[in-house]
């Protein structure tokens, strides 16, 4: 289904740039792609903050004063005072909300891993996109190219034939009408190929050269009934709509939980030293020295409604979580049917444009061989070039069109990630293994090294202009 530009190079041989090579480009270096890996690598900290509530908590205070104006009657209060205090705290029972709290997290984690596959995908149909277009427009431009060069002809032609009187000067009129219009084609055509080279470049961070045809699209399927099925199992949108609706669900019994009882340990130590300062005998002692431990139960009796309050906001929001899951299913639904019919009209679309240009080589041929006998106009010869090239510019369209509709399905099966493609881009980036390794950290010193930029820049790209091999022309 694919047919391969070789852009002019000025002289100098280009390397091929394949289509896995593009997307293993994005892969890498696509801000689009590494930003939401590092939103993805936020939300996995949840877990640990949500961990954190349930852990043991350490404080210690110091405190030194100074009596700038003792009381007038009082003979023991100290002049200086140097005090130390620690307490040590362990949740043992909160009502069920740290689990809860901590099942929503790492729910969460799953829904935006699967969101993070979506976005692989989306990113990857959009490269898949701006590929086929440059090569569908680099062919436009060729066709418009050798349009143009074909009317120039022609139009030299027939200025020949009318000062030999051969042809009437609205012969000629008609030529250089049918000129004009095709140069005019040509800047759209041109216009349209750097547009797409630019989106190429936002999007893969490089400049395209050479772009080899794509390779055939593995796993299609039979029928749209199949695709709809493989879609309902594998495509992440589902998935991450599911999970968010099962972290809301924990989400209201962590808000339950609020209006439970909760146990915890404690232990505290003091140490306060009057630095010589007390006056009294009666103390006895500079030095004070105090520790204790403990069980404390907290019962809540009344809290201004806003346990309630927040259970029910939750429950809304599960409520809500639960209608966009079926909104989601929906949309990939349609998205999988469309796609798939899309790509099939894509298909025969290729075979009739194919006849097409077939028919139109032909005709053309006819009409030039009829006019040189005389039973043809020039009129007849413009429309016949016209109708030639928008059958050629429509068979290159419907090969693009037809490659993107099935990639596009394989994105709604949820099929068009880098597992599936078996992208050269080396060590494929795995969420879980950020996950594994933040996931049960506890120190509060255990930071991470300031964060780099991943993605590359494209300012010192060159502007893009329209230039192809014409042969291209020949799609």
């Amino acid at each position: 289904m694919g047919f391969a530009p070789r852009l002019l190079s000025h002289g100098r041989a280009v390397q091929a740039e394949t289509l896995q090579g593009a997307l293993a480009k994005a892969y890498r270096s696509n801000p689009v792609l590494t930003g939401a890996r590092a939103g993805q690598r936020a939300v996995d900290e949840n877990v640990p903050i949500q961990k954190a509530a349930g852990r043991p908590a350490l404080d210690a205070t110091a405190n030194y004063s100074e009596s700038i104006l003792k009381p007038t009657i009082s003979f023991t209060s100290p002049q200086r005072t140097v005090s130390a205090n620690a307490q040590l705290s362990v949740p043992l029972y909160t009502g069920g909300s740290v689990r809860n709290g901590i099942k929503a997290a790492k729910t969460r984690v799953a829904a935006g891993q699967a969101d993070l596959r979506g976005t692989e995908a989306s990113i990857f149909s959009q490269v898949v996109a701006a590929y086929m277009d440059v090569i569908r427009n680099s062919a436009v431009v060729a066709l418009n190219q050798a349009n143009v060069r074909a009317l120039e002809v022609n139009l030299q032609a027939t200025s020949d034939r009318f000062e030999v009187g051969d042809v009437t000067r609205t012969d000629v009129a008609q030529s250089e009408s049918r000129l004009a219009l095709a140069r005019s084609d040509l800047q759209g055509a041109e216009s349209n190929l750097i547009t797409a080279r630019e989106n190429y470049i936002a999007l893969v961070g490089e400049v395209p050269e050479n772009l080899e045809p794509p390779p055939p699209l593995p796993g299609l399927p039979a029928s749209a009934d199949t695709a709809v099925q493989v879609a309902l199992k594998d495509n992440p949108d589902i998935l991450a709509a599911k999970k968010l609706r099962e972290a809301q669900e924990y989400d209201v019994r962590a808000a339950k939980g609020t209006v439970l009882p909760t146990v915890s340990a404690f232990t505290q130590a003091g140490y306060t030293n009057y630095l010589d300062t007390l006056t009294s005998s009666a103390t006895g002692s500079q030095i004070n020295k105090q520790a204790a431990a403990g069980v404390q139960l907290n019962i809540p009796f009344y809290q201004g409604g806003r346990p309630a309050a927040q259970v029910r906001r939750n429950q809304a929001l599960e409520s809500q979580a639960m209608e966009k899951e079926i909104e989601v299913e929906r949309s990939v639904i349609a998205q999988a049917r469309s796609a798939y019919a899309s790509w099939q009209a894509s298909l025969e679309s290729i075979q009739s444009n194919q006849k097409a240009v077939d028919a139109a080589n032909l005709s053309l041929e006819g009409v030039r061989a009829e006019n040189s006998v005389g039973s043809r106009t020039i009129l007849d010869i413009l429309n016949a070039e016209q109708e030639a090239v928008n059958a050629k510019v429509q068979l290159v369209t419907a090969r693009r069109n037809a490659y993107v509709a099935g990639f596009t399905l394989l994105a709604a099966m949820g099929h068009a990630e880098a597992d599936d493609l078996s992208l050269e881009a080396g060590t494929l980036y795995d969420p879980m293994v950020n996950y594994d390794r933040v996931k049960g950290k506890w120190f509060d010193w255990d930071f991470d090294a300031p964060p780099r930029v991943q993605a590359t820049r494209t300012v010192d790209s060159p502007a893009q202009n329209a230039n192809v091999d014409p042969g291209l022309a020949q799609p």
